[in-house]
């Protein structure tokens, strides 16, 4: 049985600011802002929510389906998922338009300013979740805002649990949209700020909304992350990274540890540290992908951060 990831498949092109925003951002300028930042470091890397998160999913031994939609400049991505034996049946073309691409600036903060050209990732509509044969759990990420609200819908439909991850396209969507998409979902997960966000544009605390769903799940950083769920709060301790290479895709690594963990029958405590430990060996590593483990070194990894084992 597979896990079905509706996403964006996108090409990320990543710079660092060798100082602080901070430091070049006058506050009481921001009416008039105009800053250039000078980036020394600019790589190209395969990126965006689906690809990152099967990424993941692979090397916890999961089986993820891609769902997604690229544009004319796709093969060199196409190639990488099939080198990796992630299926492409589902990872549409979409003629006369680019693939996704984001442009990434990050300080020695870890502090991001993100461009996101969506290109190809406005048709993932045009994907249909009935498409897909022998899926167990979904997985809503950001994607094209109709894609979302119908891949929504029809995992629903379709009586597939899935989780709701609005992620960066959470300012698409009205409250009574947000609660929708509650209202559909098993699962939910933010991480703070789209926390604060959710709660704001519904009129609902954290604590309501988690009630429409199995568990509500929110990343902290690196303050762990929380998991409500049956009227409780989970603390879900960090994993100190080796290094504080790169933050981005860590949300991404976090959520392939989720979805493995719901597909095994974890209890949510174990499901919680798992997801937090991919996190964690992300983040050493710069780039959505570039970071390799097997089964036996992640759980190793896994019983030196907690004292427990994993399998």
């Amino acid at each position: 049985m597979q896990t079905l990831i509706c996403g964006s498949i996108a090409f990320d092109t990543i710079m660092v600011f060798h100082d602080q925003f901070k430091n070049h951002i006058l506050p009481d300028k921001l009416h008039i802002l105009n800053v250039a930042f000078l980036v020394p470091d600019m790589r190209r890397e395969f990126g965006g929510c689906a690809g990152n998160i099967a990424y993941n999913l692979k090397m916890l031994g999961g089986s993820p389906l891609i769902m997604a939609t690229v544009g004319d400049d796709c093969s060199p991505y196409l190639e990488r998922l099939l080198a990796l034996d992630l299926c492409t049946t589902h990872v549409r073309r979409i003629e006369g338009s680019y693939t996704a691409q984001a442009f990434i600036t990050t300080d020695l903060d870890d502090n991001q300013i993100t461009a996101f050209h969506p290109g190809a990732m406005n048709f993932s509509h045009v994907n249909r979740i009935a498409d897909a044969e022998g899926v167990e759990l979904g997985i809503v990420s950001p994607d094209g805002r109709q894609g979302m609200l119908e891949h929504a819908r029809d995992f629903q439909a379709a009586g597939i649990p899935f989780v709701f991850d609005p992620g960066q396209g959470l300012p698409m969507f009205s409250g009574e949209e947000l609660m929708q998409f509650l209202r559909l979902a098993d699962y939910c997960t933010v991480n703070d700020y789209e926390a604060q966000m959710l709660a704001e544009r519904t009129g609902q605390s954290i604590e309501a909304l988690a009630r429409d769903v199995r568990a509500l799940i929110v990343t902290l950083g690196g303050e762990g992350s929380q998991i409500y769920t049956g009227g409780k709060k989970i603390e879900i301790p960090p994993v100190a990274p080796d290094s504080l290479a790169d933050p981005t895709g860590c949300g991404d690594a976090y959520r392939a540890g989720l979805l493995y963990g719901i597909v095994q029958g974890c209890d949510w405590d174990q499901t919680g540290r798992l997801a937090s430990l991919m996190g964690s060996l992300k983040m050493a590593h710069r780039g959505g992908q570039n970071h390799r483990y097997d089964r036996a070194a992640i759980g190793q990894r896994y019983f030196e951060a907690f004292g427990a084992r994993l399998w």
